[in-house]
């Protein structure tokens, strides 16, 4: 796996990433992963507020009822940071640290939403996703789902001790689904036996991983 991932890649000798997003599936580890990136890289971290969306433990509770309003007000509260991100640059830091893919709102929606409501939200998505930015470089980490579930009773939120492991495994194959035609450097960093929270050792690897230029498309790299 390792050697695969050094021939995927042209050297570039220093990392010239501006945008940096760092995607997964629930309790993957996104805002671990994106607050040591961002220490290391001295850079500006954009972290997801998902705690202000008064929609969440309710939907939780009834996911039918809530969801519609969960995903539009994500959509909102998403576009709105990343657009103030734009409007007042950073001049102290090269490089952006953002936990989460704007693109996520289209992909959550399709699986929290019936057909009529899907179909509205990508018309409010569709009229405000053209403005956003693309990331110049997504890591996307892959956990299986078992360790998903240990690490979302791990950290105790209590609204999500619910979840299934038939949820996690669709918001998987949504993820898996879009990495496929994506247009845009994606790194998939597979994490099955590591652990970010825990293990100093990934890091570096990553850290490495971002002195090299990536094509538009899927790579991959074992950090287990």
């Amino acid at each position: 796996m390792r050697d695969a991932y050094l021939g995927s890649a042209e050297k570039a000798g220093t990392m010239n990433y501006s945008l940096i997003t760092v995607e997964g599936n629930i309790g993957a580890g996104k805002t671990t992963l994106a607050r040591k990136l961002s220490g290391s890289l001295n850079g500006r971290l954009l972290e997801e507020r998902f705690s202000d969306n008064p929609f969440l433990p309710r939907f939780y509770e009834d996911p039918r009822r809530y969801g519609f309003a969960l995903e539009l007000f994500f959509l909102a509260e998403r576009h709105k940071q990343l657009r103030d991100h734009l409007a007042v640059p950073d001049l102290f830091a090269r490089t952006t640290i953002c936990d989460y893919l704007f693109t996520k709102s289209l992909l959550f929606a399709k699986i929290n939403l019936d057909e009529e409501e899907f179909r509205l939200f990508q018309k409010f998505y569709n009229l405000v996703s053209p403005s956003m930015p693309e990331p110049d470089l997504l890591l996307y980490l892959h956990v299986p789902v078992n360790r998903l579930l240990v690490n979302i009773r791990k950290r105790g939120r209590t609204f999500e001790q619910k979840l299934s492991p038939d949820y996690l495994f669709q918001i998987q194959e949504a993820y898996t689904q879009w990495l496929r035609q994506a247009s845009i450097p994606c790194l998939v960093l597979d994490l099955d036996g590591a652990d970010l929270e825990q293990d100093p050792g990934p890091l570096p690897l990553i850290l490495e991983s971002l002195e090299k230029q990536w094509n538009p498309g899927r790579h991959y790299l074992s950090l287990g």
